[in-house]
């Protein structure tokens, strides 16, 4: 029987070591569970980020170089929307309005995002299912000293300048997780967090009501998206300096304590191995940066066999 392997993911990190799963991974043996809470309304059009870089990355539709978005792109429709004075900090390119065109019409008809997902993974072949984490309005707020941000706005729009002192989830409380998470969970026989951003990317699927509670009881292995103190993509190293904590693979082992049972971490924070053991955390060591396809596939077929000499399977 085939290993089942369920993955948390958001983001650029996350997709990659979600599309190296995928490559040595049976279709029916990996499930992706992506966060939502960075979902938002622009033009009119309903924008699900991670959601689209896992689903582009997976269907090997996405731009190699910039990792988000889709390959051989073209940006004529939002010049117009620039020069008739309108919003163009988010940068949709024409392709990319064509998924964003389709899922709205087929949200304000009623179908759920985790349907809509699923056509669109069916019409692109991914090799995976691709599970949003929940169908209902979640919505990522970003608390800095100029007040609270949306998350696209404190990303994209004002480029994670404005300094953090928080995150607030609105609507986690009462979000219900989409269908198929809970059972994915349940029949994982590993559960892996990709190397996204612990705060905004991960947290968010965490705080799904029942999802903590089934990792407790499963063996999970993390992938620190950390590296020598800094973030290969993103704001995850300046968020947690924001917040008083010292950016480093030790503190994203401490994030997932309660949950995880081993952490992969970069060659290159070897010195941390035995700070992060003290926690009661397994660790292993690789090459964490995913700059080729290859270094994707060398990765998840390492965290596989970490996973497995850790729980011995």
């Amino acid at each position: 029987m085939a290993l089942k392997v369920t993955a948390l993911a958001g983001g650029v990190g996350g997709a990659k070591l979600a599309h190296g799963l995928a490559r040595i991974l049976p279709q029916e043996s990996l499930t992706v569970i992506v966060n939502t809470g960075d979902d938002f309304t622009h033009l009119g059009l309903s924008i699900s980020p991670d959601v689209d870089t896992v689903v582009y990355t997976l269907a090997e539709l996405s731009d190699q170089e910039r990792g988000w978005g889709r390959g051989n792109e073209s940006f004529h429709a939002l010049d117009v929307v620039r020069q008739l004075g309108g919003e163009s900090w988010f940068r949709l390119g024409d392709l990319d309005l064509g998924l964003h065109l389709q899922r709205t019409t087929l949200l304000r008809r009623g179908i759920p995002l985790s349907e809509v997902t699923q056509a669109f993974c069916e019409a692109w072949n991914v090799p995976a299912a691709i599970l949003p984490m929940t169908d209902d309005l979640v919505r990522t707020i970003v608390e800095t000293p100029e007040g609270d941000l949306p998350f696209q706005e404190y990303f994209v729009a004002r480029g994670c300048e404005p300094r953090v002192r928080g995150f607030r989830f609105e609507g986690l409380a009462n979000a219900a997780a989409a269908p198929g998470v809970y059972a994915s969970l349940e029949e994982a026989d590993i559960v892996i967090i990709c190397p996204s951003n612990p705060w905004v990317s991960i947290d968010p699927i965490l705080g799904i009501k029942g999802v903590r509670e089934r990792l407790v009881e499963k063996k999970v292995i993390a992938v620190s998206p950390i590296i020598a103190g800094k973030a290969v993509k993103g704001p995850a190293a300046a968020m947690y300096a924001n917040l008083g904590i010292e950016p480093s693979a030790l503190a994203v082992a401490a994030h997932y304590q309660g949950i995880l049972e081993a952490i992969v971490i970069d060659r290159t924070d070897a010195a941390l191995r035995e700070e992060i053991e003290r926690l009661g955390i397994q660790v292993f060591l690789s090459e964490t940066i995913m700059k080729s396809i290859e270094d994707r596939i060398r990765l998840a077929e390492e965290v596989i066999d970490f996973a497995g000499m850790e729980s011995g399977l």
